[in-house]
């Protein structure tokens, strides 16, 4: 297996759903934000993420935000959702997926990192032994240097 490639592939977040999770033993979601959540730096959330948000919570799942935003980005954005949130977590690293993980007690096997970006959300999934699950961009990318990511995930998508 690639590790680039995810476990599984949907369209939006909202597409995803609890029992699929569930199915695959999984009780933690490690949460992308730009893009996956929202537009990117939006404090806005996409249409049906709340109410998806709660299906996951109804469900047992515990769902955190990790972003390599700056804390002043993330934390009003998790706030409005009634989520934790790990900022700056320099993925694809694994210290802050970890950090959330050991903050409500599960182990890599338990979670799913959740984002659209290969090089940070699945990669960071891949090398911290999660389920990767891959989420199409929603929005148009603002940040020169995401940009230049796209150019060279498309080809791996």
């Amino acid at each position: 297996m690639s590790i680039l490639k995810p476990d599984f592939r949907f369209e939006k977040i909202t597409d995803i759903k609890a029992e699929l999770l569930l199915e695959n033993k999984i009780k933690i979601v490690l949460l992308d934000a730009d893009n996956t959540l929202s537009f990117h730096g939006s404090k806005k959330p996409f249409p049906g993420v709340p109410e998806w948000l709660s299906e996951i919570k109804k469900s047992g799942i515990v769902p955190v935000i990790i972003s390599n935003n700056s804390e002043r980005r993330i934390k009003p954005f998790a706030k409005k959702l009634g989520l934790d949130y790990v900022s700056k977590s320099k993925k694809p690293l694994s210290k802050g997926f970890k950090s959330a993980l050991e903050k409500f007690g599960f182990e890599p096997g338990d979670s799913a990192v959740i984002g659209d970006q290969l090089f940070t959300d699945v990669l960071g999934g891949r090398i911290l032994g999660a389920k990767v699950i891959l989420t199409e961009p929603l929005g148009p990318e603002t940040d020169r240097f995401i940009k230049i990511k796209r150019f060279f995930e498309k080809p791996l998508r």
